[in-house]
């Protein structure tokens, strides 16, 4: 029979054991609360928000095969990449993005797709 109930580690006996082992369940805790606050703060740093947008620029032919793809970190910062599907070629751009914009003008679909990011909408 299996004893559940069989502790390996030994209680504290007193007052005094008691305290030092509240002690260190401080320590450790303040120690893992600075290891959560710094992998939060690198974690914002991490590609994390995609945004896309599907869309035919040319309205009298083909369908929906040209799209417009933002890919975000936390502080809103990363990339827009637009692919225009044409019969003869294709062609891909991609422009950089500082907290939801860009120096570089932007289409309606580009601007969607960063909106879609930065709002959790895939």
């Amino acid at each position: 029979m299996i004893n559940l109930f069989n502790k390996t580690k030994k209680e504290p006996a007193d007052l005094e054991g008691v305290l030092g082992y509240l002690k260190k369940l401080e320590e450790k805790h303040e120690e893992l609360s600075r290891e959560l606050a710094e992998f939060k703060e690198k974690s914002r740093k991490d590609l994390q928000k995609i945004g896309m947008v599907r869309y035919n620029p040319f309205q009298e032919t083909g369908g929906e095969q040209s799209f417009s793809i933002a890919v975000l970190d936390g502080n809103n910062n990363g990339f827009v990449i637009t692919s225009h599907y044409y019969r003869e070629a294709n062609r891909v751009y991609a422009k950089p993005i500082e907290q939801g914009k860009s120096k570089y003008q932007l289409s309606k679909e580009e601007e969607a797709a960063i909106n879609k990011a930065i709002n959790g909408q895939p």
